[in-house]
């Protein structure tokens, strides 16, 4: 049963990363990658790591997407300051 478990879990993990890769748009990156965050949480908690799976859940899927999306919103929001001044 547990190999079952880890077997679907590193499914979905593969499946999380190769949509992030996959994905052109930078804010839907930052959405994809929390929910890569979530499901590695996920993994290191049936691996019997809660600790690591805690520290992924801060980390991975909340504080990194986050950021991301904020230099986004930051970039585009000069992106478009910089076509009306010229």
């Amino acid at each position: 049963m547990s190999d079952a478990v880890i077997v679907v879990v590193l499914l979905l993990v593969a499946a999380c990363a190769t949509a992030a890769v996959v994905q052109r748009d930078p804010a839907r990156q930052a959405l994809v990658l929390s929910v890569l965050g979530m499901v590695l949480a996920v993994l290191f908690t049936v691996l019997q790591a809660p600790d690591v799976g805690l520290s992924q859940l801060a980390v991975g899927s909340a504080l990194t997407p986050l950021l991301i999306m904020l230099s986004v919103r930051k970039v585009r929001r000069r992106g478009r300051t910089g076509r009306e001044r010229k």
